[in-house]
Formats: structure tokens, C-alpha cells, sequence
């Protein structure tokens, strides 16, 4: 059985693009493998060192993670910040990490021009951090997107430089988890990208949301004037639209609006008020489970303290044997 790693960082809420994205494979693989599945609250320090509520943020990252399915029975859900073998690993990982290889990953790149006010230390060895984060449980596979594919091969590097300089085989070589199918994109509401906080305020729908706040997102979601002849290529912002709909609306609703857009008599208010609608009934069974399970002080923390005790074990286990191998002993 492989195990897995993976991080949620505990910045914004759950939203259909996470849902439609990486979060179902998680609850396939749970049913399948030895998965570790973390809320990265040290790494969001790199970006927001100074969190309003992180603690608020965590748990409700917590709540909504287990409402859409992860199981703490299945597999290991915990917070970083609970298990500080992860620290003690940086650390030891942090001593063979050059700067220059450091200084040229691409996102550290990327960070420095979009916070050039707070390039800290953290942003350099992120990459170290995430090491840290997958193999104190030496595990053998991750689901990473593109924009992760090089801290994952960083990861590999310090494992096996950390291999080749004590002279053992104890670190594995982590690898890419292949889903074996294509992720649903799901777009935002802004006309282009992807769904995300980070596109933008409004761009996203959230299982937390009311629904009169979804109503109004999707009210003001980016349409044209309307097509000018029949069967006519759909702009990005209203593919976007259409896609969204073929998500949550049922098939004779989304051929009726295609019908009509080919057909150049689609009225987007129309279009929109649907699904407004549709999109209110689909995420309503998630945003109850939401609020029975936030309401329910007594579950979260129960769960908080299992994972914790199930990531520390092994966690520990790691940690004890890295020492022997680096040479700390007792007196």
C-alpha cells in the first residue's frame, strides 16, 4: 500500500473548484492507500505572517474538509503546526540545502515579485518545508499540480543527497500521484482563470456561502452582448458560464440555454438567475453538513487530537531514526 502526503493551507474556504479538483481524488485514495492529508498552517506564514483568526481558519478548514467526506478513520487528517517532528526535520533538511538551488525554484521567483515587501526566509526554503512535510512519513506518492512539480523533485533531492551523505537507503523517492483521469476545471466567475480566491474577490463559490451571497456572485459573473449569428463560437466568459451550468444544473436545462445560444436568443439574466438557483441546491447538503459539524465542538476537537496522535507516531518514528543515522545520541 503506498503512502501519501498532501497539504490544504488553511487560506480561504472550500470551493467547487476544490471540490471538483484534487478533493475527490482524496476521497478515493483514502479508500485505497495509507494517506496523510495535513493543514498547512506553518506554510501559510510564508504569505501571511500576520493571520487575523489562523486558529478560526484551521478549524474551519477542518470542518469543511470533513464534511465534504474525508474520513479521520480512513486516513490521517491533522494540523502541521501539531506535529513539531516536521520542524526537527526542516531543520536537518535546511543544513544540506544550498541557497543557490533555493534562489532558483521558481516560486521563490514568483513570490518575490508579487510580495517584494516581504521576502523572508520562509519563502526561500519553502521547498524545505515541503520536503519535511512528505518525507517524515517517507512517503512514496503526492498529488501535486504543475505549479508544485519542482518542490516535489526539490523533495527528492534533499532525500536522497540526505541518502547519499550518511550512506543509507531510508528515504524513498517520492513521485507524482497520477489520478488516471483528467481533473474538472472548474472556471471562476470573472470571465477567465480558473475558480480561486486568489483570482479575485467574487470569482469563487463557496459551500459556505448563504444563498443570497451566491446569488449575487453569480448575478454579476461576466457575460457579452450576446451572440450575432446562429451556432457561433462561445467567448471564454460565457463557456465559463456554460461549463459551470453543465456542473451543477440538470442536462435538459443546459441544452435548453445551448439551444438558445445558438439559436441567438439566450438572455444571460435568465441564464444567470437559473443558475443562481441550481447552484444554491447543489451546494446546500455541504453547507448543512458544514454547519452540523462546526456546531459540534466536541467532534472537531476529537478529531484535531486523533490526528495529531496518528501523524505524531509516526512522525516520531521518523525523527528517532534520522538522529541515529545523523549521529545525536544520549548521555
Amino acid at each position: 500500500m503506498e503512502t501519501v502526503v498532501s497539504g490544504i493551507r488553511p487560506t480561504g474556504n472550500l470551493h467547487l473548484g476544490n471540490y471538483f479538483g484534487a478533493l475527490r481524488n482524496f476521497l478515493t485514495m483514502q479508500n485505497e492507500h495509507n494517506c496523510y492529508f495535513f493543514i498547512a498552517d506553518y506554510h501559510s506564514l510564508t504569505t501571511h505572517p500576520t493571520p487575523a483568526d489562523l486558529h478560526g481558519n484551521v478549524r474551519q478548514i477542518l470542518v469543511e474538509y470533513l464534511a465534504a467526506g474525508l474520513d479521520p478513520e480512513k486516513s490521517t487528517l491533522y494540523i502541521q503546526s501539531d506535529v513539531p517532528e516536521v520542524v526537527e526535520l526542516y531543520l536537518f533538511l535546511n543544513m544540506n540545502a544550498y541557497i543557490g538551488e533555493l534562489e532558483r525554484c521558481t516560486s521563490f521567483k514568483d513570490k518575490i515579485r508579487q510580495q517584494p515587501e516581504n521576502v523572508n526566509s520562509g519563502l526561500l526554503t519553502y521547498p524545505t518545508l515541503m520536503a519535511a512535510d512528505i518525507l517524515i512519513h517517507r512517503a512514496t506518492k503526492v498529488p501535486v499540480g504543475k505549479d508544485q512539480e519542482q518542490h516535489l523533485e526539490m523533495t527528492r533531492t534533499f532525500g536522497n543527497r540526505f541518502n547519499r551523505l550518511y550512506n543509507v537507503d531510508y528515504f524513498p523517492e517520492p513521485q507524482a500521484f497520477n489520478f488516471g483521469n483528467e481533473l474538472v476545471k472548474i472556471p471562476g466567475l470573472n470571465g477567465s482563470g480558473k475558480m480561486g480566491k486568489s483570482e479575485g474577490e467574487g470569482n469563487a463559490i463557496y459551500f459556505a456561502d448563504e444563498p443570497e451571497a451566491i446569488r449575487k456572485k453569480v448575478m454579476k459573473a461576466v457575460t457579452d452582448s450576446g451572440p450575432t449569428e446562429p451556432h457561433q463560437p462561445k467567448p471564454e466568459a460565457i463557456q465559463n458560464i456554460f461549463q459551470l451550468m453543465k456542473v451543477v444544473s440538470a442536462p435538459e436545462t443546459f441544452n435548453f440555454f445551448d439551444e438558445m445560444y445558438n439559436t441567438c436568443q439566450i438572455r444571460y439574466g435568465d441564464m444567470k438567475k437559473q443558475l443562481a438557483v441550481d447552484m444554491i441546491a447543489f451546494t446546500e447538503p455541504m453547507r448543512e453538513r458544514i454547519k452540523s459539524i462546526s456546531a459540534d465542538e466536541a467532534y472537531v476537537s476529537r478529531v484535531a487530537r486523533m490526528g495529531k496522535e496518528k501523524a505524531q507516531e509516526n512522525a516520531a518514528k521518523t525523527i528517532r531514526e534520522v538522529r541515529e543515522i545523523i549521529g545525536f545520541k544520549r548521555f
